[in-house]
């Protein structure tokens, strides 16, 4: 199993999964050409997706999601709060339902819902038998759900999205900066690197973080509070970025105990 991002944050989101001939793309908030453009940077057609998964419906998540579809005869998985919230008409829409795992193609797939002010916003867990690679952002809060179906990850895409210092110093109305650092809204650097506590690590060789504010946040604030937590690991630690995303990581690759810390520079 490997996984990309073809970018990450509030002006876009889009994140790759394959196992095999099996390749899911986790939301698409780029334009349908930005996205075509993405994919091949990444190697990919988007003739070559197996299905279209969808966390929730905000734009930075679902821009391109129709037309992709539409283009390339993909099938669409989301909940049905998150479908009633789209209003999807003809699209072929697959239900998630939250209590029970699906299975596409080679990966088995367990959504776990998160606390996020959306109509029925989920996350995910990729099983291809060997390995799980956890997908996490956009969550205003940990509960002991997540905290479960995250433990005992190999990889983990987590968000790191504001630091509370600058939202509130930020550019932000109040309103929305009483939504960014909410229950439902985003995880901040500590609450990020509180999950990182919690979950049982022993398998953990992974960490990407994810979903940077580029106005509430720096990428040396984020990887500095998840590599407090994470003192002594014996894994890699990596940045998805906005614009470029983040390359293939194999996860069968990560056996090979290194940590580095790319940050921004």
């Amino acid at each position: 199993m490997r996984y990309c991002s073809l970018g990450s944050g509030s002006r876009g989101n889009a994140t790759l999964v394959e196992q095999g001939n099996t390749r899911l793309l986790i939301d698409c908030g780029f334009s349908l050409r930005s996205t075509e453009q993405r994919l091949a940077a990444a190697g990919l057609s988007p003739r070559q997706l197996t299905a279209i998964l969808v966390t929730h419906e905000h734009s930075d998540h679902i821009q391109g999601v129709e037309r992709l579809a539409r283009r390339y005869g993909l099938p669409v998985f989301m909940t049905a709060g998150t479908a009633r919230a789209l209003d999807v008409g003809s699209l072929a829409v697959e239900r998630i339902a939250l209590d029970r795992d699906l299975e596409i193609g080679e990966l088995r797939i367990t959504p776990v819902a998160v606390p996020h002010d959306a109509r029925e916003p989920c996350q995910f867990v990729f099983d291809n038998g060997q390995a799980r690679l956890g997908v996490l952002s956009d969550t205003g809060t940990i509960t002991p759900w997540i905290t479960e179906c995250y433990s005992g990850v190999d990889a983990l895409f987590l968000e790191a999205n504001y630091d509370p210092q600058m939202l509130a110093a930020g550019p932000y109305p109040a309103s929305l900066k009483a939504r960014v650092g909410g229950e439902l809204g985003h995880l901040s650097n500590q609450q990020a690197a509180g999950l990182l506590e919690s979950i049982d690590r022993s398998a953990l060789r992974h960490v990407a973080v994810a979903h940077i504010s580029e106005k509430n946040n720096r990428p040396e604030l984020a990887l500095g509070e998840l590599s407090r937590v994470l003192a002594g690991w014996q894994g890699q630690l990596l940045l998805a970025m906005q614009d470029q995303g983040l390359p293939w990581q194999d996860l069968s690759q990560l056996n090979h105990h290194h940590f580095a810390d790319s940050g921004s520079r």
